[in-house]
């Protein structure tokens, strides 16, 4: 166990120099093209099987032992959001208006580093490792078409373990969750169609503006009167757009949300509920509409003895006192889709500190030096599930 924790303090400049190379080149969802490159580069030299090009700029580097046993998948997210970075950083963003601002540049790294270190312990090991590097986590999701594209057979994948970089808890801390951890999440998108007019004469039109307050009023009646309020749920109206001018009235009105929840029969009963309450509405108020449904991503569910797994391993690398049984988030992963196809774990990196902001923030940064313990914690988690 020692040899691991020195192995990866060996590599601890150059796994913080994976990261920083990958923060300067951050490309939103279905981009990834450099991202893209800089991986399959650095894993070709670390003599892998690499597989590119999936669901356009995905890669799988396979690991071999040369001993029969289970195939373990880690996997990172490839892609930055579209903000433009205010850290100040000698290493920040060289793409204008798109940062890693939600820490994918630190998933990648560490999972570099992780292969870096079972190079030097592989004859330690039964079995194989995929260390899968997905693009578009943030959306539209990249891991399903990657799943459609078999990065889960061939070899079957038994086990999957990923994880995030976490402000919520403190630095130096590893959460780990059995059981659901972060929400299935959907997208709507709302058009009203009413009858614009001249502001003086209402009675000739069908306000637009209007009839979205009163969907958005209803809508928020779904949570708080028609659930069970035992079970967490969210219904969240982040867009609303009408009007051009302050003495016309609309006749048309846009509208977007989000969705949350962990139960199932919630989450295949959104669109009906969300649909029954528009249409009544705009019926009342003689108001047409279109809406556009997009369910998400499932939860995250992880699983009990896996994560125990983690648990344990977590133990040996930050000690029994830092790690914790973090709060289920209603944020959205699409690592649950690798949950739904093998056994696994989804666990947080902790990089909470006084005065530190929240992930999809410009100002995003984190010490670096927590890089070291995710990388120890894939090594400790492959040692007992390959030994």
């Amino acid at each position: 166990m020692m040899k691991v924790r020195q192995l990866v303090h060996e590599h601890k400049e150059l796994i913080i120099q994976l990261r920083r190379d990958l923060h300067q080149i951050p490309e939103t969802a279905f981009t990834e093209k450099k991202t893209s490159a800089y991986l399959t580069d650095y894993l070709n030299k670390q003599a892998l099987d690499v597989q590119t090009g999936i669901a356009q700029y995905g890669i799988v580097g396979l690991m071999e032992t040369g001993r029969p046993g289970p195939t373990l998948m880690i996997r990172a997210d490839m892609d930055a959001l579209p903000v433009a970075e205010r850290t100040g950083l000698p290493f920040a963003s060289t793409h204008k208006g798109v940062m890693h601002a939600c820490g994918h540049d630190a998933h990648m790294a560490m999972v570099l580093g992780a292969v870096t270190i079972f190079n030097k312990i592989r004859d330690e090991l039964s079995g194989k490792i995929k260390f899968l590097f997905q693009p578009a986590e943030e959306g539209p999701g990249g891991a399903k078409p990657m799943i459609e594209a078999g990065v889960m057979d061939l070899p079957k994948v038994d086990y999957s373990i990923g994880c995030h970089v976490w402000p919520q808890i403190p630095e130096g801390t590893i959460g780990v969750k059995a059981g659901p951890f972060l929400a299935a999440m959907d997208r709507f998108d709302l058009k009203i169609m009413g009858r614009g007019g001249h502001g003086a004469m209402p009675h000739l039109c069908i306000d637009a503006l209007e009839v979205g307050t009163q969907v958005i009023n209803a809508l928020q009646r779904i949570v708080s009167r028609h659930m069970n309020p035992l079970e967490p749920a969210v219904v969240t109206i982040g867009s609303f757009h009408a009007g051009t001018a302050f003495n016309v009235i609309p006749g048309e009105a846009e509208l977007s949300g989000t969705t949350r929840t962990f139960n199932q029969d919630i989450w295949n009963g959104w669109k009906e509920r969300i649909e029954k309450i528009v249409s009544g509405v705009c019926e009342s108020m003689g108001a047409d509409f279109e809406l556009k449904f997009e369910q998400g991503y499932p939860a995250t569910i992880n699983d009990e003895s896996i994560a125990a797994v983690v648990w344990r391993c977590a133990e040996k690398t930050v000690g029994k006192d830092k790690v914790i049984d973090p709060e289920r988030t209603m944020g959205g992963e699409d690592f649950a889709f690798y949950l739904e196809k093998s056994k696994g774990c989804f666990f947080a990196l902790g990089t909470g500190r006084e005065g530190c902001v929240s992930v999809h923030n410009p100002a995003f940064d984190f010490n670096e030096e927590v890089l070291l313990l995710g990388v120890e914690t894939y090594c400790r988690v492959a040692q007992e599930l390959l030994k």
